[in-house]
């Protein structure tokens, strides 16, 4: 008998209908002699219902009481989870993520696992029961309810599945599993059948939203293979794993793009010691994540510093930006929403010269200006001017032989 943990997206548990199809899934799986821990997202667009209604209410919104307020559209599906269940004769019982054991820190909105125990979830299982959890919520280490960032309903799931030793950890959402790139923009992306950690960690990093950074770190960290499945169609996605790529496979795994960005510029700092510790010091207290930063050389004494950061957080963190500005001495601050983050993925980088001449080349031919750059081992993301992202997406998808039928070979090094 194996032990499968399938957690399910908004979209998949988005009403009723989906909600009983999700409950013959959970049935069939049970049917075939596993045990099943199901772990459920808020219906739909709910939780951003929820927070349009708290933004109507006031504009005081302690952290606190918003993690009590959010965490009320998981327990719904739980409930309406485990309802559904019953009716087609499984017997089930639904928890919070603080009946469960799931123990945070003390940050509201961001909290980080400290321990999950799972004990009630062991004593339903051993009574036969198919358990359903509430994701994206917890309890701290003070006793108050804690939320763990949007989409961390993939981080319960892999925080439960290593806690609980399950056999495998099942992703459904309404894809069929991870693609070389977005098919809304590249219609010519293909689905992975695999995917090592450290890519999908890249480019979940990079903007893919087809699952949660800190899901993939917890699994990675742990070695939890995930599933990545369709609740739509059912059928077997991509698989995450700590498997290395065989020879035989692309150089290039993905091309991911990202809108969700904006770029601060702070114009004229003071070129001395302490100047970015004094800037990107309190954007981290305020919970702020800078990704990008550029720095640009010193001209009589000065230099102007960029960075990008989720647009969302772009009010708080523009705000503190002007602040330290004003301290520092710097001649003013900027910004800009109409970037986009580009980024191609693949651990073939770290063997195969050349990826970045060819990136930057197949952009300068399409006449795609490069605003900001950031590497990593296998990593290469650009920001350019959103009007362009399209455009880019496909022809790097090409150039890197990600259409189908296509098969690109890095060229050989130069011999000195």
């Amino acid at each position: 008998m194996a032990l499968i943990v399938q957690k399910y997206g908004g979209t998949s548990v988005a009403d009723p209908d989906r909600i009983r199809a999700v409950a013959e899934n959970v049935k069939i799986t049970k049917r075939h002699g596993n045990d099943v821990v199901v772990v459920v997202s808020a219906m739909g667009k709910t939780t951003d219902n929820l927070i349009a209604l708290a933004d109507s209410v006031s504009s005081t919104q302690p952290g606190r009481e918003m993690d009590m307020l959010l965490t009320t559209g998981e327990r719904v599906t739980a409930a309406l989870m485990t309802m559904a269940l019953a009716d087609i004769g499984v017997d089930a019982v639904s928890f919070t993520g603080s009946q469960v054991g799931i123990i945070t820190d003390t940050a509201h909105r961001k909290a980080k696992i400290v321990e999950v125990k799972g004990d009630r979830v062991r004593e339903a299982l051993a009574a036969g029961r198919v358990a359903v959890v509430a994701g994206f919520q917890g309890v701290s280490t003070d006793k108050e309810i804690t939320t763990m960032g949007r989409g961390a309903s993939d981080l319960t799931a892999s925080a439960l599945a290593k806690a609980l030793d399950a056999d495998a950890c099942e992703i459904y959402t309404d894809v069929t599993g991870v693609f070389t790139a977005d098919p809304r923009i590249v219609p010519q992306a293909r689905k992975l059948a695999r995917i090592h950690f450290d890519e999908m960690l890249e480019m979940a990093g990079a903007g893919s939203k087809v699952l949660a950074l800190r899901s993939v770190e917890f699994a990675r960290n742990h070695n939890v293979p995930l599933h990545v499945r369709s609740s739509f169609t059912w059928e077997a996605g991509t698989w995450v794993t700590n498997e290395e790529p065989n020879v035989e496979d692309p150089i290039i795994s993905g091309v991911v793009t990202d809108v969700s960005e904006a770029k601060v510029t702070v114009l004229g700092v003071p070129d001395r010691p302490g100047i970015s510790a004094a800037l990107f010091e309190p954007l981290a207290a305020a919970n702020v994540n800078v990704d990008m930063i550029v720095q640009n050389t010193s001209t009589d004494g000065t230099t102007d510093i960029s960075f990008t950061m989720p647009i969302a957080d772009l009010g708080e963190a523009e705000e503190i930006v002007r602040r330290v500005a004003a301290e520092i001495g710097a001649q003013g601050v900027t910004h800009d929403r109409d970037i986009a983050k580009l980024s191609v993925v693949g651990a073939g980088m770290k063997s195969s010269p050349g990826i970045a001449a060819k990136m930057f080349r197949t952009l300068a031919d399409e006449g795609v200006n490069i605003e900001m750059i950031s590497t990593s081992t296998i990593r290469i993301s650009v920001v350019i001017a959103t009007a362009d992202l399209e455009r880019a997406a496909r022809t790097l998808h090409t150039a890197f032989g990600l259409d189908s039928g296509q098969a690109y070979s890095a060229p050989l090094p130069e011999r000195t």
